[in-house]
């Protein structure tokens, strides 16, 4: 009996790997029909973001809130701290917490665009399906684990990915018909071998609850000296348990974490405001010029000036083309 059923998974594995294959292409299909040009497009169902890029990209860093990513095409690399996460058509990345990453393009070109989706989480919709799951009462006792992970995109999860991409043709039926399929992808993520790592930030008293609270108020004010004791009584943990479970949710210490948001802010203000370095460093809170420009030039690769001077031109390269 046990012989009959390994030949018979056997046997259908290959028409699962054609199946996933045939739903990959329908939704790399689509994408490029949706998109177009490059850059990423906001769309009618709530939450969901489209991507395409012609060509490999420089790293990007940003603030990735909660979210499903998916890539119908390509391939990308994220780096979280000195972790590097590369995913592609055969995979999909959940980002559960709110990271500072860096994201990059690797596997792209004109005539085989990156194509790929984001699909930004609801932490309510979490939170009540993961009651309605009974999964609150385990949760709480597991270690923290990286608030990032990536799993195998099977049929399952490729099934409402490509119903919620094809209701963008029947704008009509997003209101009644997009929620449902959100929380069914919710539902397969959750039901996933690490998708009790989503589930612990919606968990009341978890620890990734905890550290998810104590990366918004560093969000919320990263330009203020930072005394660890204070977040940690902030967020009712001990110092010594919130360094343990931020570092294992963020790869990073919360003054880490920190620095990063404020680099990355003073790098955004000094693009869309056109201000100096001096101004920018001073309005995230560096009350010394020559250690902000030291731990930007070690964070960005390039003193603040000419960074921004590169990045302009990049952007004057792409409205140009």
């Amino acid at each position: 009996m046990l012989t009959s059923t390994s030949n018979a998974l056997r046997g259908d594995r290959p028409v699962d790997q054609l199946q996933t294959t045939v739903m990959r292409a329908e939704l790399a299909a689509m994408i490029d029909r949706i998109t177009v040009t490059d850059g990423a497009r906001e769309t009618a169902v709530p939450r969901l973001t489209l991507a395409r890029a012609s060509h490999m990209q420089h790293p990007v860093h940003a603030i990735h809130e909660p979210a499903f990513c998916v890539l119908a095409q390509g391939s990308k690399r994220v780096l979280l701290g000195d972790e590097v996460y590369i995913y592609d058509s055969s995979q999909y990345l959940v980002v559960s917490q709110n990271l500072p990453v860096s994201g990059q393009v690797i596997d792209a070109s004109p005539e085989a665009p990156y194509l790929g989706l984001r699909l930004s989480f609801d932490v309510k919709d979490i939170a009540a399906l993961a009651l309605d799951l009974q999964l609150g009462e385990t949760l709480p006792m597991r270690a923290s684990q990286r608030g990032i992970f990536t799993g195998e995109l099977s049929t399952t999860l490729l099934d409402p990915v490509l119903r919620l991409v094809r209701l963008l043709d029947s704008p009509e039926d997003v209101p009644a018909l997009a929620p449902l399929i959100t929380r069914e992808i919710l539902y397969r993520l959750l039901k996933s071998a690490d998708g009790w790592r989503l589930a612990q930030m919606a968990v009341v008293d978890s620890h990734s609850q905890r550290i998810a609270q104590a990366i918004s108020v560093l969000s919320m004010r990263f330009q203020e000296p930072l005394r660890v004791e204070d977040l940690a009584d902030e967020v009712h943990m001990s110092v010594s348990s919130l360094h343990q479970h931020f570092k294992a949710v963020t790869a990073m210490s919360p003054l880490q974490f920190q620095k990063q948001l404020r680099l990355q802010e003073s790098r955004r203000i000094m693009i869309s405001e056109h201000v100096d370095a001096a101004t920018a460093g001073h309005r995230v809170g560096y009350e010394s010029q020559s250690q902000f420009n030291r731990e930007y030039s070690r964070f960005f690769g390039l003193p603040p000036a000419r960074d921004v001077k590169r990045l302009r031109e990049l952007q004057l390269g792409r409205t140009s083309t």
